[in-house]
């Protein structure tokens, strides 16, 4: 059984860690530049937050647990809330069930965000983490306006708005139609 819980959970962080970009291409300090509106630094912070999910996830992640490296019962919290997530919430492949009720993913989740806050107060470290992933926000974010988005590979960086933004009535064999003349 434990074995089981340290594969699974050494499988789940090789391919969070797996998923995350290139750290040389998150650093990399030739694509940084000031934006040139408002409007560019909106598609860039938008388009980076996609492309680089994972890394900032793993960088707000890292910042929170040197935070709470301090309060050592903060960590031992935080370990249980990180494995209840894990077996209720990311290591299920099936619906969870308890007493012959299914329980929806959205409830879990919300139950779970309850559970981390409210080991986040009980533990006193609440007003430090707050302040922590305030800042690694306002880092990140910082980042993902400074990201010039040229170089970003185009399949993850396709707009949310989808099909709203698609020519209305289509082309001539599928083509988008010359607006050059426009």
């Amino acid at each position: 059984m434990a074995n089981q819980v340290i594969t699974g959970i050494k499988e789940t962080a090789q391919s969070i860690t797996g998923a995350a970009r290139p750290w040389g291409d998150f650093l990399d300090l030739s694509a940084f530049s000031f934006p040139s509106s408002i409007a560019d630094a909106t598609t860039r912070v938008t388009q980076n937050l996609t492309h680089f999910r994972i890394n900032y996830s793993i960088i707000l992640s890292i910042l929170l647990g040197l935070t709470l490296i301090t309060r050592p019962i903060a960590i031992l919290a935080f370990i249980a809330v990180g494995l209840a997530w894990f077996f209720l919430y990311f290591a299920r492949e099936e619906p969870l069930t308890i007493f012959g009720f299914t329980i929806d993913d959205g409830i879990v989740a919300v139950l779970l965000i309850g559970l981390s806050i409210g080991s986040l107060v009980t533990t006193g470290v609440w007003l430090r983490a707050l302040t922590t992933v305030g800042f690694g926000v306002l880092v990140l974010i910082l980042h993902a306006a400074l990201r010039g988005t040229d170089d970003l590979v185009s399949d993850d960086l396709e707009s949310p708005y989808g099909p709203m933004l698609s020519t209305a009535g289509g082309g001539n064999d599928g083509a988008r139609g010359d607006y050059s003349g426009i």
